[in-house]
């Protein structure tokens, strides 16, 4: 379950690339409005930061998982959902400002927030372990791979709209190539682990997707927030960045039991993802 070169290069580089291009259908005033009407991102931050990786124990509760899968999915749930739930966000028709934020927020909360539920969970399979995230490295790739481009996007949409409108066109498809890329490419890397894999923790990891999403619209509702809001928190908690459970189980927790549910999970969410991208054009249209 080691990163390939064209994961590790190729993936930041496309991603960079389609932030940018996302970039181009953004303006000041979408973000604005997300800084003077905040629920969205206050409802978001605290259903990621407290609902899921509650989510998670129970989880583990209900199923008796062994011992380090349970930290594995512990890791997963406290992880934020990266840059693929901003272009899931972006293909469904949600709210990107409000996406982009959420991650944002969620990241950076995350450093402080994954090694106290890491703690946690470690303490209850009977494993003491320190973890910690380097937080310049993780401001860093923020800063890199999310609101560089996008910022650049939304400089050349301000100076150049024609431009940025031909270009934006081309986004949307670039940005399905690269989801089929991501879904092919994860299901290659553990192709031979696979079915022992999804035996393991699939049935977690699709309980945790499955709520996630669920309890994202359903808390998102019951606090008003506007159905293409509801939409983008739901897509916010159920898709995770597995690349960082990956790093925190594999490189902190020396654990490749640990990152079981981080592999699955990565290639899982995608059914759910199309799905959300699917019904979420259909009913914004309505």
């Amino acid at each position: 379950m080691q990163e390939s070169g064209l994961i590790s290069i190729g993936l930041p580089l496309a991603l960079m690339i389609i932030m940018a291009g996302m970039g181009l259908s953004l303006t000041v005033d979408h973000f604005r409005h997300e800084l003077t009407q905040p629920r969205g991102v206050v409802v978001g931050t605290l259903a990621q930061a407290l609902v899921m990786p509650g989510l998670a124990f129970l989880i583990i509760y209900l199923l008796d998982l062994p011992p380090m899968l349970a930290v594995g999915l512990v890791v997963l749930a406290a992880c934020p959902g990266g840059t693929t739930s901003n272009l899931i966000t972006y293909l469904a028709g949600g709210n990107l400002a409000l996406s982009i934020a959420l991650t944002v927020t969620a990241s950076v909360l995350t450093v402080v927030s994954l090694p106290i539920y890491v703690g946690l969970a470690l303490s209850n399979a009977g494993v003491s372990a320190d973890v910690s995230l380097p937080l310049g490295d993780t401001i860093g790739t923020l800063a890199v791979v999310i609101l560089l481009p996008v910022a650049c996007g939304m400089l050349l949409k301000a100076k150049k709209p024609d431009w940025a409108a031909a270009l934006e066109r081309g986004v949307g498809i670039f940005g399905v190539v690269v989801l089929v890329a991501l879904i092919v490419g994860i299901a290659a890397s553990i192709w031979d682990r696979l079915p022992t894999l999804l035996v393991q923790a699939g049935p977690a990891c699709i309980t945790l997707n499955l709520l996630g999403i669920g309890i994202g619209l359903l808390v998102s509702r019951l606090s008003g927030l506007r159905f293409v809001d509801a939409l983008t928190v739901s897509i916010e908690l159920g898709l995770k960045n597995g690349t960082l459970g990956l790093l925190v189980a594999l490189n902190l927790l020396k654990s490749t039991e640990a990152a079981v549910p981080s592999a699955v999970y990565g290639l899982l969410m995608y059914l759910s993802a199309i799905a959300l991208v699917v019904t979420g054009r259909k009913l914004l249209k309505r």
